[in-house]
């Protein structure tokens, strides 16, 4: 996208004139923009001052200048301005559609506070901003602003999203602030975005990004939730000025941003998902930019600036006319405007996904857009304006398009039909067929207003040609399928979709009824058939006849006119119908009855008055009486009684015509007395039911008015009589029995038996009933009756009767049924069988009479095949055993398949023969030639099957049958003659078959050739000749050629591949055009221009030239014939067109007589060429110097010095060097003396030369010189010693230097040579050059001898020139470690710690650990760490400090924890101490959450484990104590381990003695208060247990049920279920950490599952805690929630001591002294080592008891 200037709207002025602000109205034709001078001007949208009006102050007695416009919006309908003022105001203007109309206030809003920023989005009110922060909607309707949200910091600018559903505020602080009226299912977050870097006074909302810049000279895009996403920096730019303002374009994929003298352009690219950076438009002195507006359709920019100008900008991307018509604006990847050049009315096509628009097409007459994107599919009615954008997959372009409906685009691509109505942005339904024609689909779309129906969507299309299918577009319903017996040619719905209009290929024309699935046949001929446009008339023609049908709803109702000719078109236009009819050459129109037409629309309209209108003015016919029948029935359902009425009388239908009349003065009556219209009234409601014949809605009326007496006298006058008695019984009504006798007697007298019957079977009078059935002759009712009641059937005598009664009605079945449930088989089965029910026979008979079953199955064939169920009856054949009648029936019965396979098991041939011919003339029928032939061959008919394959014109398998059982002579010989024969009839493709099946191609071929047919014959050489195919190609052309049949023989000749014959033959006939044309098409353009050539040859002079000419081949024709030695056919050419081709000419002709010898000659024609030298050349080749020279001298002076240099070189070749140096000379050539001297090893006169006449040159010459003694690799390092000896000699020490360091390992392999080369070059360099020079050197050969092994060398050299550090690293590299460490401590001693590293490090990888500790005790134990030796590091480590000891100890503990070896680990702090290191903490914490974690601890065995990780803790105690750490959070939470793992090694050691069970119980309990630490489960789990191992089963059914609660947190990762009400006033944590896998395996959880289920059904178990009576709280909390008391814990069991106790010398150390005394009676009496060692503890960390009673010696 590009801005390009347009125009200027407003000339700036002199001084500041500030443009205020600039807005486009939304309807496009609009521009207002507000001066300096507070006057909103007023352009059209050409950009032509079209009015102005001022604005007015808040308070006009402040003056016109008191205030200033901050904010300028047009209503969204275009009609209206806001202006927002600085005066605390914002006035709303009206000022109309058009120009030139009264502007007038319509809204004002006074504000308590500036108006700084305003905006008017297109689906909400007014939004603005003030300068105390807010954000606020001004209502037009009500006249009230509302805050939306407050900041209280200035607002400096205010934007909305593209679709106006958001806004964004930018205020002084830099917050950008998001505001949603409409998230439009985004989810955004509203509020705070993000903080800009500074005032974002240019503020745009892009449809991806946020756009925001100020005085930091900084854009910056913000993604959705306020990332940054992508930043242009501009602030280094010296010409670069502060952004003031910035607009995002309507489509929000640019962004246009103003500052000074410049407008910046960036734009989302799609593909790239980043925003791109535009040129920008820089417009000198346009000063800065004040304001911006973008036109809504996206083509146009204005930008106003501080000195009041105003400019037009054009922003399109991409201009383009299409056919002259169109006008096609891409304004920007997803935007284009379509303008109609001839009227200038838009269309405005835009991507709403922000998809690049690929390409725009016009189609369907050029009036529908057609537009791809990546994702989606554009479309557009030019006419109606009406667009979508739905998602459409690139299908390579392959879709097709048809716009022959106007609602709807039908798109076809890969046997997919879509639909999309225009204006919808969704596919309105797609459809599989693979019959796109427009006479094959219709779709109707909501073209007729309907009553009840707000969406009407509806189409019919081919499913395949026989079948339609109609399909409700709005659900995606399938309304039905219509079958057809013969292909469809033409399908149509009427407008409202009831009816399907459609005709086959017989031309049958046929109704279809959607909602009754109904179809009718309305005309057996049908050329023309039309609905009438607007109604559901019919127009259709038959043969001679106009038929119309007025009431499609009557279908049999036609009117029909003779006519003539035929039916061309339809029209209806104002109120007027007309069919057009052609006869002859003149079109005749017949007038259709308007009335009649009318009436249906009328209907459609649901305005019945003004239908029975028109039918009153139409005498009765067929047609009026089915329209009054439509009427009626229609009036009815929209309970227009009186219409209907009206309808009935009109029909002469008295009876419903009197019935509506009551009902009507009903309704009359009740409107009088009650109101309304009357039609609520129960008895209307009622009646009307009653003629729509829904009996049991009149009946509720009834019963809801309690009026059961009506309800009972409606069904008896309608003779339901079982109705009313249903009513009665319902209602209990008195007169319920007189009724149901009433009602019977009616029924005997009117002889009604059965329903009398019925009444008695009901009322359970058996009997009754049964002799009522008989009587009224229904035996096989009495048979039912008797068979569902046990006392009936006993009786013989009643089914005897009955039994005889059916038999007489022929009821056999049901005869035999009665006979089968009395069990009289044999009856029941000559029943069944004279019945012919063989189904139930054969049933009978399986069980009771086996031996029949095969009989009577071959009876129930034979009815079958006498019922002509033939296919039935195969299988009872085949079940009787009676295999040829299956078969007989199979092949009646087309069953050939099975026919075959019935043969196949009978296995007999002679039996099968007979029926396989039968078999096997029917597949030959159907084309299965291959089973025909089984079939023939199988019965022995091979003949026939060689004459069907002959008549099917398969020869080659009629060949193959007929080589099995003929002589091959035989069979060739019939073919040949029957090939012959068809030969003489015309038929060449069949005898050539023939022939070819008897491998006689030659035969074919010659008939080919005979009647001319050479392509064929040609296909057949191909085929079986291949090698001959050119020779035949040559034979034919030359035929053709001899014959003048040229065309042909070209063909023949390409064909060959021999194109060249094909030019000459037309060359030789003088078509020289043809010759040409063939050599271009197959020579190529060389062979084209060949024959061009010759032609123009041929033609000579003006001719010649022009042809070369016309074919532009002159220059090349002038190049040919020079170059093939027709020079005077091309002296003739140049000299008539191409003058300036004459040089080249002679050039080309002076070598053509040089390369014959020709000198003189050549001389000439070289001169006239103006190529003397190239004379002098030829001269000099032939060593002709007197010639040479006299040329030179006379033509080409310059060249003088080219014949010295000749003859040089052959003075040179002849090896006279000083004559050839002589004419070098005098050539002033030295360079080529030197060269020669150099090319014949003269190195020594190429080196005299060179200083003589070229010493710039020497040194270079030197240097090629040495590099040829360094490439003669026998004396390579030889000579190059040799000739810096020399250079010595003779004083030239820098060149000597630089040979000596030419000489390396590639001239030599003696290290030797090259440390004494190496050296003396060194030496020289510092005793003869500079300084500098030699360290240079040194710097050189130092490297190359430590590369060698020279260490000594390399160091001396590097001491000589002071370079210290190389030279210790020589002797380092050397492993001359006395040397480096002496010449360090000498020289540089800042160096001896590096040489010391350096020998660590090659110590370290020589392995020798022990050197290393000599010289580093860590070093070396770190070696040992690297290796893993951790023992041995430990070992020496325990040699050293403790601080050497310590810190190897925490990381070998690390190691194993690591590892999962936390025991091993926590011995080596038991052994080594616990130090009270801060960076040991973790370690420390780490040991003791993994021993917690530990499964199967709880045991008495595990008592070590505990006790030592308790020494580890109170070793780490007592250091904390002792160090800066005391009283810290750090030492108060390792105390609090020290008593957790106190406890467990006293429950540990508790648990070996039964006596001590309480005691590990009540620290098991008591470490529930430490589940912070400990795993939650495995507490609550160890303490239940305990508990239920003590007896205590109410406390341990509350903890094993909290066991389970937690494992069941644990699974689903959350506490928020727990149920903590057990736990309430308890010192037992609730807020715990939750473990990340349970405690216990699955076993255990369960049997823990199981236990607290079987007690939860104990009703002697509570969940309750034990409480302490004298705190009046759980036994074992520390905290009495009642007083807030602590007591403190038992240094034993963690219990609360209350009154009992043991004190001990430390401080606040208590014990409950019953369980003191108990442990210490248990410790005496067991001996136990556990417990002495848990009192020794106690001793050590509490202190000695004030009465102890234990020794611990």
């Amino acid at each position: 996208m590009n801005l390009k200037h347009l125009k200027t709207l407003l000339p700036p002025q002199e001084g500041a004139a500030k443009i205020m602000a600039a807005v486009f109205s939304p309807n496009n034709q609009k521009l207002a923009i507000c001066t300096s001078d507070r006057v909103i001007v007023l352009f059209d949208e050409n950009g032509e001052k079209r009015d102005k009006f001022s604005t007015k102050p808040a308070d006009a007695k402040y003056g016109k200048k008191s205030y200033m416009v901050k904010g300028l919006a047009f209503s969204p309908d275009s009609t209206k301005i806001a202006i927002g003022q600085t005066d605390n105001i914002i006035f709303v203007y009206k000022i109309g559609e058009g120009w030139g109309e009264k502007k007038s206030i319509c809204n004002k809003f006074v504000q308590q506070s500036a108006v700084t920023t305003l905006i008017w989005p297109p689906d909400n009110q007014i939004v603005f901003g003030t300068a105390d922060g807010k954000i606020r909607l001004a209502n037009v309707k009500s006249n009230k602003s509302s805050t939306l949200y407050n900041t209280d910091i200035y607002v400096v600018s205010l934007t909305m999203n593209p679709s106006g559903k958001g806004i964004l505020s930018g205020h002084a602080d830099g917050a950008i602030v998001r505001y949603f009226f409409d998230d439009e299912g985004t989810g955004d977050s509203v509020g705070k975005l993000c903080t800009h870097s500074c005032p974002p006074y240019a503020l745009a909302w892009a449809n991806n990004s946020i756009v925001a810049a100020g005085c930091d000279k900084r854009v910056v895009a913000y993604g959705r939730e306020g990332r940054v996403l992508q930043q242009f920096d501009y602030s280094r730019e010296e010409d670069e000025h502060e952004f003031t303002t910035a607009i995002s374009s309507p489509s929000g994929q640019a962004v246009v941003l103003g500052s000074y003298d410049r407008l910046r352009m960036i734009t989302w690219s799609p593909r790239k998902g980043m925003w791109e950076e535009g040129k920008c438009k820089d417009i000198s002195n346009l000063y800065t930019i004040t304001a911006l507006a973008w036109k809504k359709e996206g083509s146009k920019i204005v930008a106003g600036t501080l000195c009041g100008g105003l400019e037009l900008f054009d922003c399109a991307s991409k201009k383009q006319i299409y056919k002259n018509k169109y006008e096609m604006t891409h304004v920007g990847p997803s935007q284009v405007i379509v303008r109609e050049m001839s009227s200038g009315s838009k269309i405005n096509l835009r991507s709403n996904y922000g998809y690049e628009i690929d390409e725009v097409k016009i189609m369907g007459k050029d009036r529908y857009l057609v537009a791809h994107t990546s994702d989606t599919l554009l479309l557009g009615d030019m006419q109606t304006r009406a667009l979508s954008e739905v998602p459409w997959q690139g299908s390579g372009g392959n879709e097709k398009y048809y716009f022959d409906n106007e609602n709807v685009c039908m798109i076809f691509n890969a046997g997919e039909l879509s639909l999309v109505e225009y204006g919808s942005n969704e596919i309105l339904g797609s459809v599989r067929t693979e019959f796109m024609n427009p006479h094959l689909i219709s779709v109707r779309l909501n073209e007729r207003k309907q009553r009840g129906v707000d969406d009407n969507k509806k189409m019919a299309y081919l499913i395949d040609l026989k079948t339609i299918a109609i399909m409700e577009m709005t659900m995606g319903l399938n309304l039905g399928q219509v079958s057809h017996d013969s292909k469809l040619d033409w399908l149509e719905l009427n407008e409202t979709g009831r009816y399907l209009l459609f005709r086959d290929k017989q031309l049958k024309l046929h109704l279809y009824d959607i909602e009754s699935q109904h179809r009718t046949t309305i005309l057996n001929y049908c050329s023309y058939v039309q609905w009438v446009p607007g109604s559901d008339v019919v127009v259709a023609q038959n043969r001679g006849n106009l038929c119309i049908w007025y009431n499609i709803d009557a279908p049999e109702r036609v009117t029909m006119f003779p006519i003539k000719g035929d039916i061309v078109d339809l029209e209806r236009t104002d109120n007027k119908t007309e069919v057009l009819v052609k006869e002859g050459v003149t079109t005749i129109s017949y007038t259709l009855d308007e009335g009649l037409i009318e009436f249906g629309t009328a209907i459609d309209d649901g305005d019945f008055g003004r239908a029975v209108t028109f039918l009153e003015t139409l005498e009765m016919s067929s047609e009026t009486e089915a329209m009054w029948k439509t009427l009626s029935k229609l009036s009815l359902e929209a309970k227009q009684i009186h219409i209907a009425e009206r309808c009935y009388a009109a029909l002469g239908d008295v009876s419903k015509a009197r019935y509506l009349r009551e009902t009507n003065k009903i309704a009359a009556d009740a409107a009088k007395n009650i109101g309304g219209d009357g039609m609520n009234h129960y008895k209307v409601r009622a009646r009307m039911a009653i003629i729509e014949k829904q009996y049991k809605e009149a009946e509720s009326v009834y019963l809801e008015q309690n009026n059961i007496d009506e309800a009972m006298e409606m069904y008896q006058e309608l003779h339901k009589w079982d109705e009313a008695i249903e009513v009665a019984e319902a209602k209990g009504h008195p007169e319920l029995e007189n009724l149901k006798k009433n009602y019977y007697q009616w029924l005997m007298e009117t002889n009604q038996e059965e329903a009398a019957g019925e009444m008695k079977e009901k009322e359970g009078d058996y009997m009754a009933a049964l002799a009522l059935y008989m009587k009224a002759g229904l035996p096989a009712r009495a048979a039912r009756l008797a068979t569902s009641r046990d006392e009936l059937i006993s009786n013989k005598d009643i089914v005897s009767r009955i039994a005889n009664a059916l038999i007489k009605g022929e009821f056999f079945e049901r005869a035999g049924d009665l006979f089968e449930k009395i069990r009289d088989h044999k009856y029941a089965l000559d029943c069944y069988r004279k019945g012919q029910a063989y189904r139930r026979a054969v049933e009978l008979a399986r069980y009771a009479f086996p031996e029949d079953v095969v009989k009577l199955e071959e009876e129930w064939g034979d009815h079958l095949v006498a019922q002509k169920q033939l296919d039935a009856a195969i299988n009872h054949y085949i079940e009787a055993g009676a295999t040829m009648k299956a078969v007989e029936a199979a092949i009646n019965s087309r069953q050939w398949h099975k026919a075959v396979q019935i043969l196949e098991v009978v296995g007999d041939a002679s039996i099968a023969s007979r029926y396989y011919i039968k078999i096997a003339k029917h597949y030959a029928s159907i084309g299965e030639y291959e089973t025909a032939e089984r079939f023939f061959v199988e019965a022995d008919y091979t003949k026939e099957a060689i004459e069907m394959y002959n008549a099917a014109g398969k020869w080659e398998d009629a060949h193959r049958l007929a080589a099995t059982c003929m002589k091959q002579e035989d069979v060739a010989a019939l073919y040949i003659q029957q090939a012959q024969e068809l030969e003489t009839q015309g038929r060449y493709k069949e005898a050539e078959r023939l022939y070819v099946t008897v491998e006689e191609p030659d035969l074919a071929i010659t008939m080919y050739k005979k009647v001319r047919m050479y392509n064929d014959m040609v296909r057949l050489v191909k085929t079986y000749h291949k090698e001959l195919l050119q020779d035949t190609h040559m034979h034919l052309a030359a035929e053709l050629q001899n014959e003048n049949n040229l065309r042909q023989a070209e063909h023949h000749y390409i064909e060959a591949k021999n194109w060249k014959e094909a030019v000459n033959m037309y060359r030789n006939n003088d078509s020289w055009d043809e010759s040409y044309r063939v050599a271009k098409a197959h020579g190529g353009p060389n062979a084209a221009k060949q024959v061009a050539y010759l032609w123009a040859k041929s033609l000579g002079g003006d001719s010649a030239v022009k042809l070369l000419t016309k074919f532009g081949l002159l220059e090349a024709a002038i190049d040919y014939a020079s170059e093939n030695c027709a020079f005077d056919f091309a002296f003739e050419l140049s000299r008539t067109a191409m003058k300036n081709k004459m040089p080249d000419i002679h050039l080309k002709y002076a070598m053509f007589l040089e390369d014959d010898g020709k000198f003189p000659e050549a001389e000439q024609q070289f001169i006239k060429a103006n190529k003397p030298k190239e004379a002098v050349l030829m001269y000099v080749h032939n060593q002709d110097w007197d010639s040479a020279g006299r040329v030179a001298e006379e033509h080409d002076p310059d060249s003088i010095k080219d014949v010295l240099v000749g003859q040089a070189r052959v003075a040179f070749e002849a090896k006279e060097y000083q004559k050839a140096e002589s004419y070098l000379l005098r050539a002033q050539r030295p360079d080529a003396a030197v060269k020669y001297y150099k090319e014949a090893d003269m190195w020594q006169d190429a080196l005299r030369v060179c200083k003589e006449y070229l010493p710039h040159k020497l040194q270079q010459l030197q240097d090629d010189y040495d590099r040829e003694m360094m490439d003669k690799t026998t004396r390579g390092a030889d000579s190059l010693v040799q000739q810096a000896r020399e250079w010595e000699s003779s004083g030239e020490y820098a060149r000597a230097v630089d040979c000596y360091v030419k000489v390396t390992p590639k001239h030599t392999s003696d290290n030797n040579l090259l440390q004494k080369c190496w050296v003396k070059a060194g030496e020289l360099s510092l005793k003869f050059l500079t300084h500098d020079k030699g360290e240079a050197v040194v710097q050189i050969v130092g490297p190359r001898l430590v590369e060698i092994g020279k260490y000594t060398a390399a160091a001396e050299l590097y001491l000589r020139v002071d370079m210290i550090k190389e030279a210790i690293d020589a002797f380092i590299d050397g492993e001359e470690w006395n040397k480096a460490k002496k010449v360090a401590k000498e020289l540089e001693p800042r160096y001896e710690a590096y040489v010391d590293e350096k020998h660590t490090r090659h110590l370290k990888q020589q392995g020798n650990v022990d050197g290393i500790i000599a010289k580093d005790v860590v070093a070396g134990l770190d070696i040992y760490v690297e290796k893993g030796e951790w023992e041995k590091c430990i070992e020496i480590a325990e040699q050293q400090s403790s601080k050497v000891l310590d810190k190897y100890v925490a990381l070998y503990s690390t190691h194993l924890i690591k590892e999962n070896k936390v025991i091993k680990a926590m011995d080596l702090f038991v052994k080594h101490g616990a130090p009270a290191h801060p960076q040991n903490f973790n370690i420390y914490k780490r040991i003791v959450h993994d021993i917690l974690n530990m499964r199967n601890l709880n045991v008495a065995e595990s008592y070590r484990t505990w006790a030592d990780l308790r020494e580890m803790l109170f070793d780490l105690y007592e250091n904390l104590a002792k160090s800066s750490e005391a009283n810290s959070p750090q030492s108060e939470e390792f105390e609090t381990m020290l008593i957790i793992v106190h406890y467990y090694a006293a429950k540990c050691a508790s648990l070996s003695h039964s006596s001590l069970d309480t005691i590990a119980c009540k620290l098991a309990v008591s470490l529930l208060r430490h589940t912070e630490i400990i795993p939650a489960d495995k507490a609550f789990y160890e303490a239940g247990m305990l508990c239920k191992a003590t007896g205590q089963e109410n406390a341990a059914f509350v903890f094993l049920n909290r066991y389970l609660d937690l494992v069941e947190a644990i699974e689903e990762g959350s506490l928020d279920m727990m149920d903590n009400s057990d736990f309430q006033e308890t010192d037992i944590p609730f807020e715990i950490p939750l473990p990340e896998k349970a405690h216990l395996p699955d076993d255990q959880h369960e049997e823990v599952k199981e236990w607290v289920l079987a007690v939860s059904m104990d009703q002697r178990v509570e969940q309750v805690l034990p409480m302490d009576d004298e705190r009046g709280c759980y036994e074992a909390s520390l905290i009495a929630p009642d007083t807030g008391i602590r007591s403190h814990p038992c240094v034993l069991t963690g219990y609360p001591v209350i009154r009992q106790r043991t004190e001990f010398k430390k401080p606040g150390r208590l014990a409950n002294k019953e369980d003191w005394n108990k442990f210490i009676m248990a410790t005496k009496v067991s001996h136990s080592v556990e417990c002495q060692d848990v009192l020794r503890f106690i001793h050590e960390w509490c202190g000695p008891a004030t009465s102890a009673g234990f020794n611990f010696q």
